[in-house]
Parts: C-alpha cells; sequence; structure tokens
C-alpha cells in the first residue's frame, strides 16, 4: 500500500518534477501492488464462490434449482423454515450440540493436565509416554471400533445413544494432549518456579498460572475438537444410526438429502443450516485459533 501511495504522490504537482527513472519505478510498483492484490481476490473467490453458490440456491424454488439460473427470483426464506419443520431437525441440532460441546469440554479438562505434565515435569518414562501419545495419534480409529463397539454395545448396552462417543473423552486426547504439550513448553519455567516459591501447589500453579497463559492453545485445542464433533459422521454412524432421537446433524442430513434428493433447494438450506454454526464460530475465534496453532510449534 505504501508503494501505492508513492505513486499516486508522482502524481502530486506539489510533490515537484519526478525523473523517468522515478516514474518507471513507480509506475512498476503500482503495478505490482495491482497484480500481488489481484491474485488474493481470485484466491479468496476461489474458496467463497462454492459457498456463495451453495447460499443463492438454497433460496431457489424447487424448480429454479434444477436450471441454470445462478440468482434467485424470487428469494425463497421459506425453504429454511421448511428445514426447520422437518421432523426430528431440531433434534439433530440438539444432539450435534451436546455432542461437540460436552466433548469439548471433557477433551480440554482431561488433556490439559497430562499435557502439563508431560512439558514441565521431569519423572522417568517420561519420553516414552509421550511416544505413546504419538502412537495413539498413528492409531486409526477403525481399527479399534469392533472391539470398542462391542465393549460399548454389549457390555454396558449402550448403543443407540451417544455417550460411547462422549464418555471416552472425558480420558483425554491424544492429538489434544501433544497440541497441549508443545504449547506449554513456550511458557517459561520462571513463571511456574515463582508461583511455587509463593507456596503454590502443582495443581494451583495450573489453574492460576498456567491456565490463563495457555488460552491460545486451548482454544485452538477447542475448536480442533468442536468441529471434529460437530463434523462427525462415523462414530453416530456405528452407535446412533438405530436411533433416530440419537441422530447428530452430520448424520441426519444424510438421511434428509435422501428424502429430499429432488429438492436441492432444500438440500441446500439444510447444508447452510449445518455449516452456518462452525463458520461462525472459526469467524470470531480465529485469532486465538492461529495464535495457538502458530505458537504450539516454537519449542520443541
Amino acid at each position: 500500500m505504501a508503494q501505492a501511495l508513492d505513486t499516486l504522490k508522482a502524481t502530486d504537482p506539489s510533490a515537484g518534477p519526478a525523473t523517468p527513472a522515478e516514474r518507471v519505478a513507480r509506475r512498476k510498483a503500482l503495478l505490482n501492488w495491482i497484480a500481488v492484490h489481484a491474485l488474493g481476490v481470485a484466491a479468496a473467490l476461489f474458496f467463497v464462490l462454492p459457498f456463495v453458490f451453495l447460499f443463492l440456491t438454497s433460496l431457489m424454488s424447487d424448480q429454479q434449482a434444477l436450471t441454470r439460473d445462478l440468482w434467485p427470483h424470487p428469494f425463497e426464506w421459506s425453504n429454511y423454515r421448511k428445514v426447520f419443520d422437518t421432523p426430528g431437525f431440531l433434534t439433530w441440532w440438539k444432539n450435534t450440540l451436546l455432542y461437540a460441546g460436552l466433548g469439548t469440554v471433557l477433551t480440554v479438562v482431561s488433556s490439559l493436565p497430562v499435557a502439563y505434565a508431560l512439558a514441565k515435569f521431569r519423572f522417568r518414562g517420561r519420553h516414552l509416554s509421550l511416544m505413546l501419545v504419538i502412537s495413539m495419534m498413528m492409531l486409526p480409529p477403525q481399527v479399534v471400533v469392533i472391539p470398542m463397539y462391542l465393549f460399548w454395545a454389549k457390555q454396558l448396552d449402550m448403543s443407540g445413544t451417544l455417550w460411547p462417543l462422549i464418555i471416552p473423552m472425558a480420558f483425554g486426547d491424544a492429538f489434544s494432549i501433544f497440541l497441549l504439550r508443545q504449547f506449554l513448553l513456550t511458557i517459561p519455567n520462571e513463571y511456574l518456579d515463582a508461583a511455587k516459591v509463593d507456596g503454590c501447589g502443582e495443581l494451583r500453579t495450573l489453574l492460576k498460572v498456567v491456565l490463563p497463559m495457555a488460552r491460545p492453545g486451548i482454544a485452538a485445542v477447542a475448536l480442533f475438537q468442536f468441529f471434529y464433533a460437530w463434523n462427525d459422521y462415523f462414530g453416530p454412524q456405528i452407535y446412533a444410526s438405530e436411533n433416530p432421537a440419537a441422530w447428530t446433524l452430520s448424520y441426519g442430513l444424510e438421511s434428509f438429502k435422501g428424502a429430499h434428493h429432488t429438492d436441492w433447494n432444500l438440500t441446500m438450506a439444510a447444508t447452510v443450516l449445518v455449516m452456518a454454526p462452525v463458520i461462525l464460530v472459526f469467524f470470531f475465534a480465529q485469532k486465538a485459533f492461529v495464535e495457538g496453532v502458530t505458537l504450539t510449534g516454537v519449542k520443541g
């Protein structure tokens, strides 16, 4: 932008006459500024246009959605009301909020103490414990789905509910532990030593010193977990498919699409309603999310 302003100053008579070399340099700087921002605008349009198409299609009539028209006429805002009036849609919303919200809280609460121990404690087997955490990150969930299903469905009789997906989050998540551990390594040990000199125990040091300083990392972990649970299709398909009252939005959307396979306007409206909360959460929390992800790689 500064280069562009310099170019505008060249057209100001009070700036004095410019030499041919200066005019050429300023013209090149202006063209370079335009080219760089044009690429940025093009890249933004590349990612935004599919969402614009999705939103505009959701406001069309069922006949217009099957045509080549790109602009709704008229705007059918009632499509969203029809989606909400679909039997079970509000139930899917409540189940998804329970799964994503409670699961995120449990994951953060259970993962933070483990990450703190791996980052700041010195004990025998610390590196082995870290390797086990990393190994769990590499283990696909499909590998253990059969024994886990037999345990939750046959032994505990919890099939048809979301609790087999929520309860394990109370015991930590490997990716969340690793991400928090990497962030906690960036906190200087001097702060922890000062808290212990003042008489704080490990738990109080974690709550009073580490927790406030680790907010960006916690925000990043919480957003990762929230997005995962909100978009999870595999888990609800395994445990909740037999009970429509326990379906989430991601699984219910597949059923909705099957019931309205020719009503693309309603399908797009339902998709917008499923995507909107995730987009809004990321929009308002992107600063903390980016900061938390960036600082996790500062110190190994």
